[in-house]
């Protein structure tokens, strides 16, 4: 298994540059040295001096960005670590991801916030920190959210949880707002979503699974966009996962608020179906919804309300998932090294999105959420930060050979398109054995 090593002289040569910040695509060239593109243009290879990435029928992108990312350090070191979390987003195409706040103890101080940033200090994928919104995420007082800022979080969260206090997420969106960073919102109502396992309909009743209703997300929502429409400020949804989720942040949108949203892959690829296998990798929150809903995520990304796409890769060790009941494991899925496959199949070849506007949702929509933009800039004298992949190599998703310690996928032995060939950054790249 190869690792990262210095980009000190690598031409990519033959590749199809998606330079999706000057909103262009162009064939090229480009010679990175010692971690910056040093030259694009035409360069012939038999005279180059250092390594070569053949690019053919490749595209080269600016790094893809994940935005809703579980590291689990510190805390739960046995599900994930920092280090093994930026391996399999290296392997999967993404340079960049911005870790949730909910670990033990969860990022609510400098010290947690400095901690992550020092574990990552030597990967190539770089990771950027979300502060909880409240302190301990218990939802009663606001983080010291300037100190966190100073430190490095790029946004706030008490993801896995919604802010209950209103009063409380008031303050968060006021106070963030002086820093121009967001707040992200895990949009659930517990008490309407207790015990539930699926989404809560006509297959929870079939099976006789207790369910979680879609109005348990999309009163959150509600809420939450009074709230920004009352105090300002900018408001990101994670996870959305109902039609009528998509219709609020639209409408929201059409009124001019400062609202941005997500959407995961398994939201868009599966259904509620797929709990009749009663196998907890198909279990997450949200749950899969029904197809209507999927449906209309997929309406979401067309029309451009849904601004990102994100894994929320959700690592858990293999007796959590696979070793108890279902009403006992834990929700979540593990993207980091999928996300790009499942999108080619799901939303590409499927039509919902031409390849450009998907790339998009993977790069400049998350980046510009969590302000990151100038990141992804293809020119010369730029920091090399680049994803390269074959949109038309075929390969079968197997978790065994994953680089993350999890296995939970809900997409075990899927066949994809999209395989990635190398990835820059951070003055490292990284090539995938042949």
């Amino acid at each position: 298994m190869r690792e990262p090593q210095q980009a000190n002289l690598v031409l990519i040569h033959g590749g199809e540059i998606y330079d999706l910040l000057k909103d262009r695509t162009f064939r090229a060239d480009i010679v990175v040295e010692n971690g910056r593109i040093a030259q694009i243009g035409r360069i012939e290879p038999a005279s180059f001096k250092g390594d070569i990435v053949d690019a053919s029928g490749c595209v080269v992108s600016p790094g893809l960005l994940d935005i809703h990312v579980h590291l689990r350090e510190p805390g739960r070191e046995d599900k994930e670590t920092v280090a093994t979390g930026c391996s399999a987003a290296m392997s999967g195409g993404f340079t960049a991801v911005c870790a949730m706040p909910n670990t033990n103890p969860p990022a609510d101080k400098r010290a947690v916030v400095e901690f992550i940033k020092e574990r990552a200090r030597s990967q190539l994928t770089a990771v950027y920190p979300i502060a909880t919104i409240t302190a301990e995420r218990k939802g009663e007082l606001i983080s010291e959210m300037a100190d966190l800022v100073d430190a490095g979080a790029v946004a706030f969260s008490d993801d896995g949880d919604s802010v209950k206090n209103t009063a409380v997420l008031r303050r968060a969106l006021e106070y963030s707002s002086m820093f121009n960073v967001p707040i992200i919102e895990h949009c659930e109502d517990p008490y309407l979503d207790a015990g539930g396992v699926m989404n809560e309909g006509f297959v929870s009743t079939e099976l006789g699974l207790p369910g979680m209703p879609s109005i348990a997300e999309e009163i959150i929502i509600q809420r939450d966009l009074s709230v920004l429409r009352y105090v300002g400020g900018r408001l990101h949804i994670a996870h959305i996962s109902t039609a009528r989720s998509v219709e609020l942040v639209r409408q929201a949108k059409q009124e001019g608020l400062a609202v941005t949203c997500e959407v995961t892959p398994h939201h868009l690829a599966l259904t509620e179906e797929e709990m009749r296998r009663f196998d907890a990798n198909f279990k997450m929150n949200p749950p899969l919804r029904t197809a209507e809903d999927v449906e209309a995520l997929h309406e979401g990304l067309r029309d451009g309300t849904i601004d990102a796409i994100a894994s929320d890769h959700a690592p858990h060790a293999v007796q959590e998932k696979e070793e108890v009941e279902l009403a006992l494991a834990p929700f979540g899925v593990i993207g980091l090294e999928t996300t790009l496959g499942v999108i080619m199949k799901s939303v590409v070849e499927r039509g919902t999105l031409p390849l450009t506007e998907a790339l998009r949702r993977l790069t400049i929509g998350p980046a510009r959420v969590v302000n990151l933009q100038d990141t992804l800039r293809i020119e010369e004298g730029a920091v090399a930060n680049l994803t390269i992949f074959d949109p038309e190599a075929s390969w079968q998703i197997d978790p065994t050979t994953f680089r993350s310690k999890a296995r939970n996928t809900p997409f075990k032995g899927w066949e994809v398109k999209g395989q990635v060939k190398a990835v820059f950054n951070r003055g490292l790249w990284y090539r995938r054995d042949q």
